[in-house]
């Protein structure tokens, strides 16, 4: 068995032990964080699978292949949770966002063991980035298909779109880190420079509204 078995089944067991315990909604946040993991563990295979079947490298994987694969796998347990139980809207933003947490998370572990952990710096800096990446996705997605999932003509089309955005996203920001230098550190700083300005706007546009009501 590979090591990043091992890894999952260390970090899922005490979720799923988690999930027999918790109330409902808390039940449900764990849930979608294993899914995430879960989600993290089949890319790596399909990225693997992929990346033997057309002789690419690790670096041409990571941006050819690895985006896609990465942000499709991160849809499906939404897309299967709106569509079996059909939640509220309030509830797209906290789950969408918790799957690409859990993702991130085994994400950066895996991560850890394979390479050198001595500079914490670049450890920090990894983490911050890797992870706000993901979540920057998630929210790009969420934020697009709570306007477009009710309308059922728009689904379809809207959430490709939405799909596209992040695997662009996603591709840009792994052919940023896979420089050396300047440009890595850029790359590591995109994804939290744009959480950051989110926010702003986001606050800044409850301000508005109050002032205009």
């Amino acid at each position: 068995m590979n090591y990043i078995e091992n890894i999952y089944i260390c970090l899922a067991a005490p979720l799923m032990v988690a999930v027999l315990c918790l109330e409902s909604y808390r039940r449900r946040i764990i849930i979608f964080m294993l899914s995430g993991m879960t989600m993290c563990l089949l890319s790596s295979y399909i990225n693997t699978f992929l990346a033997a079947v057309y002789g690419l490298n690790a670096l041409t994987a990571s941006v050819e292949i690895s985006p896609t694969v990465e942000e499709v796998m991160k849809l499906l347990p939404v897309i299967f949770y709106l569509l079996v139980f059909e939640p509220p809207k309030n509830r797209m933003a906290g789950n969408t966002i918790t799957v690409a947490i859990g993702f991130a998370t085994f994400e950066n572990v895996c991560y850890l063991l394979g390479n050198d952990t001595s500079n914490i710096q670049h450890l920090l800096i990894r983490g911050f980035g890797t992870g706000t990446m993901h979540v920057v996705t998630g929210m790009v997605v969420m934020l697009g298909m709570k306007a477009v999932w009710e309308k059922l003509w728009l689904r379809l089309a809207g959430t490709l779109g939405l799909l596209t955005i992040a695997i662009v996203y996603h591709a840009s920001f792994n052919i940023l880190v896979s420089q050396t230098g300047v440009p890595a550190y850029i790359g590591y700083m995109f994804p939290i420079v744009t959480v950051i300005a989110v926010l702003i706007v986001k606050k800044y546009r409850k301000k508005l509204k109050k002032y205009y009501e």
